[in-house]
């Protein structure tokens, strides 16, 4: 099983995302969207080849997979990449536009 590190921009998307739920929705959306990632990030750990190879044209992005987010948070993508014995959570995004401008973008640069 591969350890997980996530990067400071994944961290950033995190919180951000939690709380858009927690002011649009409530402190019990934004809590289940923080499970969904964990629990998704745990089984890409165990299987991290599950995830989509993404094809950007940009180098930066080279070697990234996406894996969906588990339940109802399934529009929200995990972006890694496995690093020797380590799992790398690189962004958390809605995966619905415009991915790889917004994969070089810092968090909440919309």
């Amino acid at each position: 099983m591969l350890r997980a590190d996530i990067a400071t921009d994944a961290s950033l998307d995190l919180d951000l995302q939690f709380e858009w739920y927690a002011d649009v929705a409530d402190e019990e959306v934004a809590e289940r969207y923080l499970a969904a990632f964990h629990e998704s990030k745990e089984y890409l750990c165990r299987q991290h080849d599950l995830g989509r190879i993404c094809r950007f044209r940009n180098r930066k992005l080279a070697e990234f997979r996406s894996f969906q987010l588990q339940g109802s948070f399934h529009k929200h993508l995990i972006f890694y990449r496995v690093e020797n014995d380590t799992l790398v959570v690189f962004r958390v995004l809605q995966g619905l536009r415009e991915l790889p401008r917004r994969l070089l973008e810092p968090p909440g640069a919309e």
